[in-house]
């Protein structure tokens, strides 16, 4: 596991607290409009060491309320269950970002207690998954993963990113339905065309989600889900 970026606070990472995030390095997807290649190529411009990062949270007591461990997908490591515990007997809550390609390790984490709070992106419908994401992707594990969380009880958001053609009013739709009754969904913006892991794609396909579209789509959405939020 390679520790590939701190982000030394955010208030919109964790609702409700301030946090930090840690970015772990590598990603079992290739999203088209990922923003930081070299990270999910395990290549991460700006690593730091576990030793580093546990000196700044001990540091950070009394302003921190909770840690964040992003991606890249942290649930491709094995490492992912010790530094969750190292960093709750720190007396941080935790908050896993994750792209629910890993069923089996979430559902474990939730079972040990290991993080407080989830938050899941649902890129498309998940039968897409495999044209637009990830060639051997299973849509049954995207499936599985929203089952898991959404039955934990546990404080969690889903997340889709909004761009065409992987995201338009029979996506949002179908995704409504799948996570009926979630506590958050949020729809964000696609914003940043400067670095993406897949450019042609932009070359390929007209894009742009406007503001308008945005607040249709969050239309459809808020009837299924307890909250829906612009991002």
């Amino acid at each position: 596991m390679i520790f590939g970026g701190l982000q030394k606070n955010s208030l919109i990472d964790y609702p409700g607290k301030l946090s930090c995030v840690l970015f772990i390095s590598g990603c079992n997807f290739y999203c088209p409009y990922c923003h930081n290649p070299d990270l999910v190529k395990g290549t991460p411009t700006a690593p730091l060491s576990e030793k580093s990062f546990f000196d700044f949270i001990q540091k950070r007591k009394g302003f921190l309320d909770a840690v964040v461990i992003s991606g890249g997908e942290p649930t491709l490591y094995k490492e992912l269950f010790p530094l969750c515990r190292k960093i709750k007997q720190a007396g941080y809550p935790v908050k896993l970002d994750t792209n629910g390609s890993r069923p089996e390790i979430i559902e474990t984490l939730i079972g040990e207690n290991l993080i407080d709070c989830i938050a899941m992106d649902i890129k498309t419908e998940p039968t897409r998954y495999p044209t637009w994401i990830q060639t051997n992707c299973n849509p049954a594990t995207i499936l599985s993963s929203i089952r898991i969380i959404m039955e934990s009880g546990m404080d969690h958001e889903f997340r889709t990113t909004c761009i065409k053609p992987l995201v338009d009013e029979q996506v949002i739709e179908s995704v409504s339905r799948l996570i009926k009754g979630a506590m958050r969904y949020a729809l964000q913006k696609f914003r940043n065309l400067s670095e993406v892991l897949r450019p042609e794609f932009f070359l390929e396909n007209a894009f742009l989600i406007d503001d308008d579209e945005l607040l249709y789509l969050k239309s459809i959405a808020e009837s299924w889900v307890e909250k829906c939020i612009v991002r």
